[in-house]
């Protein structure tokens, strides 16, 4: 499946798999998660990369071929690629263990073709070893949803009472850390979402009403998942005094001004 452009239909993809240069591995894709982010990019919502892509970043596949330099993955493994597919290794944030700041950082299904395809190409710094207790489809929304979830529950501290406002892949996911921590859980859907509601208290929310609605108590953080800019200061009335708003998408519509 590949993307030719903003508002131009996607087009199956008939190319036969590349050879992997150095430091890349082939992979023959087993399966790959649909993400928010690959949404905002066939709807034209993030810049347009200037070429047609595949996109997908959530790809569990195994090892086809490895490029020249690979050691640290055979033919047949079974390994994960995300999102983030590239960078500099030169910079300071990719000398300080920040590589996900590069500002030279490339991105899988975005500045290169992802996992809706039979094959993918990626470069082997950037995969992950897979755990033999998960599933194919089990270990690939790990690979966004769980990573970007998990990278916002840190920011979000110690905090007790946790808001989440959007509960979808990555939502789901963090509610079942955050309750396994021993974390109270309140959730926050679109306006007359009452599936996604009934799917929180399923997963341990205390509480989960309306996005637009206030929690019975105050938080001691929230979460931001859902890519609407409106729901900043609705979570910044939402949280105690020194509590944290974590805003966890790549990208959010306009925020609005508040005082």
């Amino acid at each position: 499946m590949q993307f030719t452009g903003p508002g131009r239909p996607l087009e199956l993809a008939a190319r036969s798999p590349a050879s992997p240069g150095p430091g890349q591995v082939l992979l023959r894709v087993a399966a790959c998660g649909v993400c928010r982010t690959d949404l905002h990019v066939v709807d034209g919502e993030l810049p347009w990369p200037g070429h047609p892509v595949v996109p997908g970043h959530e790809i569990v596949g195994r090892v086809v071929e490895t490029g020249p330099g690979v050691e640290q993955f055979r033919s047949g493994e079974r390994i994960g690629v995300p999102w983030l597919g590239w960078t500099c290794g030169r910079c300071d944030y990719c000398a300080t263990g920040r590589e996900n700041l590069c500002d030279h950082a490339k991105f899988t299904g975005y500045d290169f073709d992802g996992g809706y395809a039979d094959y993918a190409l990626a470069d082997s710094r950037y995969c992950f070893a897979l755990p033999v207790e998960y599933s194919d489809a089990e270990a690939a929304p790990l690979l966004c949803a769980g990573l970007i979830g998990y990278r916002a529950l840190i920011m979000a501290g110690e905090a007790r009472r946790l808001g989440i406002y959007g509960f979808g892949a990555a939502a789901h996911i963090v509610a079942q850390v955050a309750r396994f921590q021993g974390r109270q859980l309140f959730a926050f859907a679109r306006p007359g979402d009452i599936e996604a509601r009934k799917f929180a208290l399923a997963l341990g929310a205390s509480w989960a009403g309306d996005s637009t609605a206030m929690p019975p108590e105050p938080l001691d953080a929230a979460i931001l998942f859902a890519p609407v800019g409106a729901l900043v200061p609705a979570a910044l009335r939402a949280v105690a005094k020194g509590g944290t708003v974590v805003c966890a998408g790549i990208h959010m519509s306009d925020i609005p001004s508040f005082p």
